[in-house]
């Protein structure tokens, strides 16, 4: 059940609130009779949501938010104002709060308004999968799963201003993720976000797709057409794959930055660019720069704030988490009662390059899904890609309990290392390796498939090892 503390320094008013918040059964109730009470309240307890009133004795609203938002910028603010306060409330929503509802407030109304704020921030907590780097005035922002705060910090940031953001990654790392939670929870929440995929649109039609043309401009122009920024008015437009953008089309986006203006293809008439601007590439800019390839003027104007997404195999630590986040999506998506993943299985998923990113895992755990008729995942659901990978093969799958895990082998004793009265490298290696092997698959009973798993050992290379030094796993099956 959802937290949520409402706030007025108007007794009847509380009431109200709080009773239309109770009767829907979703959440827990706590009321505070001015700012100054919010905010110790806040200090002492977590709270979810926050209503408050804009005019009140001893700490207002606008104040009451900055306080709050500096103790836990999670928290979703929501602003009651009378409409002479209307003013207020719109420099509260720039300072951080989701929105404002005016008074008398509508129990319908303020409901469909806390589940749309739920939502915004819902988003916020998706884009921690991708662990956002916010480079500012040198200082790196780092927002991961173990500390989503900073993450709320980053879009919290990002959404108080219209300035344009650069959203750098490879292809699977969720850049439009973080463009559409910067989107929906900033002051544009409720116009549109208009996604423009960037490689996808050819270059004769580009400049029509995105200002327009009117009837007649050019050969097959049968209608006057309204281009992306024009549809987008007041809202956000995402460049995805800016990059891929032709050379005449970044002069004339490069006008639309700093002129805040456009001419449809075939017009007179000058038309206002209201719409904010966010882009997103996996290509290396700076080095299409010195190639000629791009602007380095519209460059310097995208990357007003850049964020950066590192790829998946730079972030080994966050697959556990995802992996989990996954299996609670798809259970709801399919219907089942997946409860976690089996060792085997998620060392392989860690041992794994991942070069599609969260994209390419989170496709992997649903065919999982698809496959799995236990209540875990396990070796033998993931994609044979993987398996290929790895050096498994699926139709071998290892359901025993393990004796042991990486460290365990690390921890080995017993290890053979002789050195004798000259030092020689490439025999006290041959020495070490084959008592290695060996202890590994004392380990693991003689199986193969562990043993290269657990001890970090390609299996075409332990097979190599084996019969290089006469091993016999066989002779391991039954060690205890």
């Amino acid at each position: 059940m959802l937290r949520v503390l409402v706030v007025d320094d108007d007794q009847g008013l509380r009431l109200t609130v709080s009773t239309t918040l109770k009767n829907t059964g979703r959440f827990d109730v706590s009321e505070a009779f001015d700012g100054q009470k919010a905010v110790e309240m806040v200090r002492e307890k977590s709270f979810d949501v926050v209503i408050l009133d804009v005019d009140m004795p001893r700490l207002n609203g606008l104040q009451a938010l900055r306080q709050i938002k500096e103790l836990d910028s999670r928290i979703i603010v929501l602003i009651m104002t009378a409409y002479a306060n209307i003013n207020d409330a719109v420099t509260a929503v720039k300072e951080g709060a989701y929105n404002y509802i005016s008074k008398p407030v509508k129990g319908e109304e303020l409901v469909s308004l806390l589940d749309k704020a739920l939502e915004a921030h819902a988003m916020i907590s998706n884009v921690a999968s991708s662990a956002p780097i916010m480079i500012e005035s040198g200082r790196k922002f780092v927002g991961n799963n173990a500390e989503m705060q900073k993450v709320f910090n980053i879009i919290n940031k990002l959404s108080q201003v219209e300035t344009a953001v650069l959203i750098r990654g490879e292809s699977g790392t969720g850049k439009e993720l973080v463009a559409r939670a910067i989107h929906y929870n900033s002051a544009r929440k409720d116009e549109k976000f208009v996604a423009i995929n960037c490689s996808a649109i050819p270059e004769n039609l580009f400049e029509s797709e995105l200002f327009g043309h009117e009837k007649g401009s050019f050969t097959g122009a049968d209608y006057r057409k309204v281009g992306k920024f024009q549809y987008a008015e007041g809202g956000t437009i995402f460049l995805d794959e800016i990059g891929d953008m032709p050379a005449l089309m970044q002069s004339k986006l490069l006008r639309v930055l700093q002129e805040k203006k456009f001419t449809p293809v075939g017009s007179n008439r000058e038309m206002d660019a209201n719409v904010r601007i966010l882009a997103a590439t996996n290509q290396d800019l700076e080095k299409m720069i010195a190639t000629g390839q791009f602007r380095e003027d519209l460059f310097y104007r995208l990357n007003v704030i850049p964020i950066f997404l590192p790829p998946l195999r730079d972030r080994k630590p966050d697959i556990d988490y995802l992996v989990h986040t996954f299996i609670n999506k798809f259970n709801k998506a399919h219907s089942k009662k997946v409860t976690g993943i089996s060792p085997e299985a998620m060392a392989c998923l860690m041992k794994y390059a991942w070069p599609g990113n969260i994209r390419e895992l989170e496709n992997v755990i649903e065919h999982a899904f698809v496959l799995e008729e236990t209540n875990r995942i396990c070796l033998k659901a993931l994609p044979e890609k993987i398996l290929k990978v790895m050096n498994f093969s699926g139709e071998t799958p290892v359901e025993e309990p393990l004796l042991g895990t990486d460290s365990d082998v690390g921890r080995m004793e017993g290890l053979s290392i002789q050195v004798g009265e000259t030092l020689d490298f490439n025999k006290q290696k041959e020495t070490f390796e084959k008592d290695f092997i060996v202890m590994a698959l004392k380990k693991f009973k003689g199986r193969i498939n562990q043993t290269a798993l657990h001890a970090n050992i390609p299996k075409k290379t332990l097979l190599r090892k084996i019969e290089k030094y006469g091993i016999n796993p066989r002779e391991y099956i039954e060690v205890k």
